[in-house]
């Protein structure tokens, strides 16, 4: 078990899913909690391999990424009292910038931040439907729902 929770398999199937999603363009997969987060993929020519030095310079990333748990809550509670907005559910998020993008998704206490170089993000969207579903397991195991 990781110290995020999830274990090894469920770790290698999302960087996996990222991987084969993303492709060369993909920089590093991160799994996250309110309270821990985990280095699952890191491109071999960043950092100088160094995913000590990786996860030190990207916790300002997961930090800020975390307080999606508050907002996916938000957006719960307004669905629940039927004020949703009519444009579907949460699905991921995407942060743009000139030389690439930082991509989240969130399913219950569970995160997944992806950083990337550029690509169409039509490619994220896919991305995100198969992380949900890989999350959404995880959850559902871990509350014995199963």
């Amino acid at each position: 078990m990781s110290e995020t929770g999830i274990d090894e398999t469920l770790a290698e199937e999302i960087a996996v899913t990222c991987r084969t999603g993303v492709g060369d363009t993909l920089r590093s997969v991160i799994h996250f909690t309110p309270n821990s987060s985990e280095l699952l993929y890191l491109r071999s020519d960043l950092y100088g391999g160094d995913r000590e030095m990786a996860m030190e310079r990207k916790s300002v990333l997961v930090g800020n990424e975390r307080l999606g748990f508050s907002t996916h809550e938000t957006y719960q509670r307004l669905e629940e009292e039927g004020f949703a907005p009519d444009i579907g559910e949460y699905e991921l998020t995407i942060r743009a910038f000139s030389d690439g993008f930082v991509s989240r998704v969130i399913v219950g206490d569970h995160g997944i931040l992806l950083t990337s170089d550029n690509l169409p993000i039509a490619d994220f969207e896919d991305v995100a439907v198969s992380l949900r579903t890989e999350l959404a397991e995880r959850v559902e195991e871990s509350d014995g729902t199963d």
